[in-house]
């Protein structure tokens, strides 16, 4: 059987402040193109369908359209969606009595019985051949929230060591079931060691705690596959072909401006083979100017050199520019944005860097010498630390007028 990995679409997601519909749309129209084109059994969808736990109406028209034609594409077509930390598991799952009839699989809650035992027949899910025979079982495993997973008393990282036995024991589970010349997969969104990530991964790393993380042993060794969402890089994990990460198919941030965004496509019989990774078309491209920082007159009459706005307004890249400052730049955006009237770019990320600092590690200071203080001397400290040299003359008399105005109005 030939199965298509997939994960982290993000649907309804705003590339600082952008709206993203066109690009996602076009993805969703390759993908149907290439489950037809590569003649796809199986698509696996590993979480973050959506941006928001609470999507807006016009997102989830265009999720379901995505089905509604995926499947009328391919009526023997074998879907299998599960929830990621970004949705909502119980809105994902609201529509499946409507959709137990189809081939289309949603699992979105870890359900437990009246003594708080998982209910792993629920997280199974049966992948039949064109003769209706079971030929695959997938562990269908949504992301896991606190709860969710067994609690493992006296242990370092309750975490880690319950999303641990929570795969043992759905892989024990499923092995019950399965019958000479059937296999087992599985399914995931979590953080796995030693993943690289994006800025954007690491910030919503930072968010959720960083200690989340799940090792590659966690997975059975006889699980002939793993498709793993969270992480947007596209990447194999412990060296492993068979555990990977499909990335997401759109840039997430402009840390992502070389990566090649991709889905995983692979035959599965009894073990995996023509494994390969499919390059997903840019339809909006991400732009960089320049390279590095450079001054603000440089980048300017870099600007300035850009092509004129033509009327396909819907691939217009998005522009981050980067700007070497020694101090406070007046009006900056207003400066870029004049530059670029006109251009065809859409200006979405101003990254402004300062000379590389030659201070000494921050002093440390008492309560008694912070009692002495004076405002201006915090304010020298906090300007020097910001763009590592002294405050400027001008900028130091103003400083003194604000504070003798606010004195005077205090008395």
């Amino acid at each position: 059987m030939k199965i298509l990995h997939t994960a982290d679409w993000h649907i309804g997601q705003l590339f600082h402040e952008y709206d993203r519909t066109y690009e996602h749309q076009q993805f969703l129209n390759w993908l149907v193109d290439t489950l037809q084109t590569e003649q796809i059994d199986v698509l696996l969808i590993s979480g973050d369908v959506f941006d928001i736990s609470n999507p807006s109406a016009s997102s989830i028209k265009m999720f379901y359209s995505f089905l509604n034609k995926a499947t009328r594409a391919n009526p023997d077509l074998q879907i299998i969606i599960t929830a990621g930390n970004h949705d909502s598991a119980s809105r994902l799952e609201a529509p499946k009595p409507l959709l137990e009839s189809s081939n289309v699989h949603i699992i979105g809650l870890v359900e437990k019985d009246a003594e708080g035992n998982i209910d792993y027949q629920k997280l199974l899910v049966p992948i039949h051949d064109d003769s209706k025979n079971v030929k695959i079982w997938c562990l269908a495993i949504p992301f896991l929230r606190m709860g969710d997973y067994p609690t493992i008393l006296n242990c370092a990282n309750p975490y880690t060591e319950g999303v641990t036995a929570l795969y043992k024991d759905a892989f024990e589970y499923a092995s019950l079931k399965k019958q000479d010349g059937q296999t087992i997969i599985a399914m995931g969104h979590l953080h796995t060691h030693h993943a690289e990530v994006s800025d954007l991964d690491k910030t919503e790393r930072l968010i959720m705690g960083g200690v989340e993380c799940i090792p590659a042993t966690a997975f059975h060794q006889d699980i002939k596959y793993v498709a793993l969402g969270h992480i947007h890089k596209a990447q194999r994990i412990g060296g492993k072909e068979h555990i990977r990460y499909s990335g997401s198919p759109l840039p997430m941030s402009f840390s992502e401006l070389n990566y090649k965004h991709q889905v995983i496509v692979f035959e599965l019989d009894e073990e995996i083979s023509e494994l390969k990774s499919i390059e997903i078309p840019l339809s909006v491209p991400l732009q960089r100017i320049p390279q590095t920082p450079l001054p603000l007159h440089e980048v300017i009459g870099l600007l300035d050199n850009l092509p004129i706005m033509d009327n396909n307004l819907q691939t217009v890249p998005f522009l981050e520019v980067r700007i070497l400052l020694d101090g406070p730049e007046p009006a900056l955006r207003h400066k870029v944005e004049m530059a670029l009237a006109g251009k065809r770019v859409r200006l979405a990320k101003i990254d402004v860097k300062y000379p590389a600092s030659t201070l000494q590690a921050p002093e440390f200071i008492t309560p008694d010498e912070l009692s002495e203080l004076q405002p201006i001397d915090v304010f020298g400290k906090v300007y020097q630390s910001r763009y590592n040299i002294d405050v400027p003359n001008d900028i130091l008399q103003l400083f003194k007028q604000v504070a003798e105005e606010v004195n005077q109005t205090a008395e």
